[in-house]
């Protein structure tokens, strides 16, 4: 066989193979996509806008279709209309929870709230969802603090904070490097650590002065995850600020997190591009 012959061959064989994984790619199915409740609304936040943001950050980074229950309204007492109906959360795969609302303390619709995830429902849980639903008992162990998988009870002035990601085998961190946040609300830890069944994932430092002088030195855990009767809970006390809420690194560890509680923190669903 001659050189031209044999360089043909080479040629044909090569295009055969590509074609056969070209086709096999396409038969393969797109991965169904997770479908996301974003629940937010309520106090001190502009929600209006972190709406949008959240939905579009998670959308281009991960197989997730995001349906947002927005309130309008600006009261820490009034109850996401989401939630009137007993089976609020039956379409969906995950909740995201964003909502502000301290002074919802009713137990029965608190417990509405949270029968879809003792029964397994995946969580995520943001900034000042962890002092939502501020019922009896409070501050000591609610039935949402046995939720978010910590006590808090307020937060210091906007300032700065040094976010330092701890060890950990978690997915959800794996390559994460520590940043600064721009001026953010640094949620305590009102008893000095998190519920026995929470696992923390990054501390928050802040230093500094408020505007009459009061020092200022805090240190937190920001992130982590709860096991919530079995159920996969990620959970940020990150998030104030439409910045901080759009900057790519927060996107990021949210839409790990939403996907590390599905069970489904893989290539699969994460699109090209996003954090890996």
């Amino acid at each position: 066989m001659s050189l031209m012959s044999r360089f043909s061959l080479m040629v044909a064989v090569v295009a055969a193979a590509l074609s056969a994984i070209n086709l096999a790619s396409a038969q393969q199915p797109a991965v169904k996509p997770l479908k996301a409740l974003l629940v937010l609304g309520g106090c001190c936040h502009d929600y209006k806008e972190q709406q949008d943001i959240l939905k579009k950050g998670i959308a281009e980074r991960a197989a997730v279709e995001v349906t947002i229950a927005y309130d309008p309204d600006t009261t820490n007492m009034h109850l996401n209309p989401v939630y009137e109906k007993p089976n609020w959360a039956t379409d969906y795969d995950v909740i995201i929870h964003d909502e502000c609302s301290s002074n919802v303390k009713d137990l029965a619709v608190i417990e509405r709230i949270l029968a879809p995830h003792r029964k397994g429902l995946p969580a995520v849980i943001l900034h000042c969802g962890m002092h939502s639903y501020r019922s009896e008992g409070y501050p000591e162990v609610t039935p949402w603090f046995e939720f978010t998988g910590v006590q808090s009870t307020g937060h210091g002035p906007q300032l700065p904070i040094d976010i330092e990601f701890l060890p950990s085998a978690s997915p959800i961190t794996k390559g994460f490097e520590n940043w600064q946040t721009i001026n953010e609300e640094l949620y305590n830890n009102s008893v000095g650590r998190l519920l026995d069944t929470a696992t923390p994932l990054a501390r928050g430092k802040q230093k500094g002065s408020t505007k009459t002088g009061k020092t200022v030195d805090g240190d937190y855990v920001v992130v982590w995850t709860n096991n919530y009767h079995g159920t996969k809970v990620f959970a940020t006390t990150l998030g104030h600020n439409n910045a901080t809420v759009a900057d790519p690194r927060y996107l990021d560890l949210v839409t790990r997190g939403l996907l590390w509680s599905c069970g489904k923190l893989d290539e699969k669903h994460l699109k090209s591009g996003a954090k890996k």
